[in-house]
């Protein structure tokens, strides 16, 4: 969190250092190191949200904090200043409200229309946060929020529906931005940042979302005068782009995103906030002859009783990233470090709704055209023969009729589970939750996001028409 500190102090006093690992990173504690080592400023961009979080007490206690403004940082972290500033640059953002009865959350709800996202206050990775789809879910997540008043407020926001997230993490120097990558989730909008599958240079953006996405960061920087690494979240449906939030601080991509584009942008960015001379560093990652993809890694298998379908709360515990010459070659090799098999015999398809079996419908004949066994729910199993797609019928874990899905799945009888949420009626929850914690439970790899389960198709027939490429991260060139 210091630079340029005492070189004599810092390696000699091991025991300060060991209780900055030991002890809660409170303002007291920086300030006791902050004042032991006198150093000539602080980068608070490097350490994660708490950093953050303390920028304004530590300036207020006297510290000198190098980087991005104290006010720049607040501005940005604090819900109400930022949508005033957007609404200043006129950038566009979801609708929302800080609400402190349930009534209130109610009315909001109703008026912005469901599906809504729920967030209390203060909290990290997506904690407790939650989509309601109709009043009786916002009751009951409200409920979770540990009493909605006005020392507990929630901020309830527009969910918007099928719509691309994307992220710019990029450095600049006194608002002038030095160098930017936009990645793009292969998710929807709705799966936490840390859990989502991110691809670097962004594949499948149109080239004015792109500028879009652009413009606004640049203003964004210069409206902050950010000096330092920083990331915006957008969410985007085909042009139309929305800025979901700013942070003033390396995100966990930035290291990904450093690999897959060769820029130090750590280093960049600490060069920058130093004022020393940043060389000549490419505009952006846009162009690049190779494709990088972030994968999260999940221990759901440890977790007993947990259910393995992801949303707004981050659920995953590391992360790959991996490099190909395209995307498929990329994913895959993603989806295999993570855990994934390549699946050999049957599979079992339990498609969710009508317009994610229309989806996924030229995926599932690729499947079948790959020679495996097609296997689905009463549902997928119609929609799928009634389309010259060949498949069986799986019963339901609760139907208790053979072949039932809870006795393949015990036998291992599946190389390949998807199961995409359906809705929220009480026995389709049920009887999805038993097959994707049978899955997890008996080690079949599953897939519940639809968007995932297609990229990972296109990847085995691409790895079936080209094999898989290795090569040593140098040889990228």
């Amino acid at each position: 969190i210091m630079v340029n500190c005492n070189p004599e102090t810092v390696s000699t006093d091991y025991d300060m250092c060991d209780r900055l690992y030991f002890e809660e990173l409170s303002l007291e504690r920086i300030l006791d190191i902050y004042e032991f080592e006198n150093p000539e400023g602080m980068i608070l961009s490097m350490g994660g949200q708490i950093p953050n979080t303390l920028a304004t007490r530590l300036y207020e206690a006297g510290a000198l904090i190098l980087g991005s403004s104290p006010e720049s940082i607040d501005r940005a972290e604090d819900r109400h200043k930022f949508s005033s500033l957007l609404d200043e640059l006129g950038i566009d953002q979801p609708e929302w409200r800080e609400l402190t009865t349930v009534e209130e959350a109610k009315a909001f709800a109703s008026q912005a229309g469901y599906p809504v996202l729920v967030r209390p206050s203060y909290v990290l990775s997506g904690a407790a946060m939650n989509v309601a789809w109709d009043e009786a879910s916002l009751s009951s997540f409200l409920s979770l929020a540990k009493g909605v008043s006005p020392d507990h407020p929630v901020v309830i926001s527009k969910f918007i529906e099928n719509s691309k997230e994307i992220e710019v993490d990029a450095v600049a120097r006194h608002g002038r931005i030095l160098y930017n990558a936009i990645t793009e989730h292969i998710e929807n909008a709705g799966v936490h940042s840390g859990d989502a599958t991110v691809v670097l240079p962004a594949q499948r953006l149109y080239i004015e979302t792109i500028r879009r996405i652009r413009r606004i960061t640049a203003a964004i920087a210069e409206a902050l005068r950010i000096t330092g690494p920083f990331n915006i979240q957008f969410i985007a449906q085909r042009n139309n782009i929305k800025v979901i939030e700013c942070n003033l601080r390396a995100s966990r991509s930035f290291p990904f995103c450093s690999k897959v584009s060769r820029v130090n942008m750590i280093d960049l960015a600490t060069r920058a906030i130093l004022d020393e001379d940043v060389g000549s560093p490419p505009a952006s990652a846009l162009d690049l002859p190779w494709v990088g993809v972030k994968a999260a890694q999940f221990s759901f298998s440890r977790l007993h009783g947990a259910d393995p379908v992801l949303g707004v709360e981050m659920a995953s515990t590391g992360e790959v990233g991996c490099i190909g010459t395209d995307l498929d070659d990329a994913f895959l090799k993603a989806m295999l470090s993570v855990g994934y098999r390549i699946p050999k015999g049957k599979v079992l398809l339990s498609t969710g709704p009508l317009e994610d079996k229309i989806e996924f419908l030229e995926s599932a004949r690729k499947l079948s055209d790959l020679g495996l066994d097609l296997w689905g729910t009463g549902g997928t199993c119609r929609f799928l023969s009634a389309r010259g797609v060949a498949c069986l019928r799986a019963h339901w874990p609760l139907e208790r009729k053979e072949p039932n899905i809870a006795t393949m799945l015990r036998k291992r009888d599946f190389d390949l589970v998807i199961n995409v949420p359906k809705n929220n009626e009480a026995r389709e929850l049920k009887n999805d939750y038993m097959i994707r914690r049978a899955a997890v439970d008996f080690n079949i790899p599953l897939f519940t996001n639809i968007k995932v389960a297609k990229q990972f198709i296109d990847a085995l027939v691409s790895l079936k028409r080209k094999g898989l490429e290795i090569k040593a991260w140098e040889e990228y060139r």
